[in-house]
């Protein structure tokens, strides 16, 4: 059982940012949310993560909902690998790696043996292993983003969400790190939920999409069912021309000129 999204709305005082949205999400399953700047798409993860209450409608992660729960055992559920992540202390990186394992361990105890395998293990598959005793504070921005996405594989839940999380990545380790999230849905069989802003990476990795414009949800279904010229059109004002890659086989998007509203 995942999420389900009945009728949600929200909104910051006077402005609303989300506005009757329905979905269910379901594990197995990796799910791209795309939409123009300020549609709702953070603001959806924060809501299914429990970071605020719905204003109107309801969000259930198992039955309950997730703003109800205790963040202890949400953690054990879920993790996050946000856009961007500030830390003013001299950890290390793998300190910040295994902040992912306290979650699971009892109260007052040290890592066991089992947390620092872990921890090595997803720090050498992230290709993290090697900055694993510099300083959070005296790393690039993006392996510091690799630090935190090995993080949440280390806090091994089975929901797995991304809030841009890629945005500071080159394309190596771009893909690299979307390689182990969708295997991660394909073994393991986890539900991710990532907001994209490059719409060709959301085809190349995602199978299903939502697309989101002014804080409803647009269309939602099968990558390639979503991915249409009249969606472009509508949802981020642009001419687009749809194809299959002859190179990867994914579904791919050119696009035109804007058009003038």
């Amino acid at each position: 059982m995942g999420f389900q999204v009945e009728g949600v709305a929200f909104s910051y005082g006077d402005r609303k940012v989300l506005d009757g949205v329905s979905l269910a999400l379901e594990p197995g399953c990796f799910y791209g949310v795309l939409g123009p700047n300020g549609c709702g798409k953070s603001t959806l993860i924060d809501l299914l993560m429990g970071f605020h209450r719905p204003t109107a409608g309801a969000i259930r992660y198992k039955g309950n909902a997730p703003a109800e729960g205790r963040r202890r055992e949400l953690a054990r559920e879920m993790a996050l690998v946000p856009q961007n992540f500030y830390i003013n202390f001299p950890f290390t990186a793998q300190e910040v790696v295994m902040m992912g394992r306290y979650p699971h361990m009892p109260r007052f105890s040290p890592p066991s043996a089992r947390d620092h395998e872990m921890v090595e293990a997803i720090m050498a598959r992230t290709d993290t292993l090697p900055l694993r005793h510099r300083y959070m504070t005296e790393i690039s921005g993006g392996e510091r983003q690799r630090v935190i996405f090995a993080r949440a594989l280390v806090q091994d839940t089975p929901v797995l969400m991304l809030d841009e999380a890629t945005s500071n990545l080159d394309v190596h380790h771009t893909l690299a790190l979307m390689d182990i999230v969708a295997e991660e849905v394909r073994r393991e069989k986890k539900l991710a939920i990532a907001v994209i802003q490059d719409i060709n990476l959301a085809a190349g990795y995602c199978d299903r999409l939502i697309l989101m414009k002014d804080g409803r949800i647009a269309s939602t279904g099968k990558t390639e069912a979503v991915i249409t010229r009249e969606n472009m059109r509508q949802v981020f004002n642009v001419a687009a021309n749809i194809y299959a890659d002859p190179f990867t086989r994914d579904i791919r998007v050119s696009f035109g000129k804007t058009r003038k509203p």
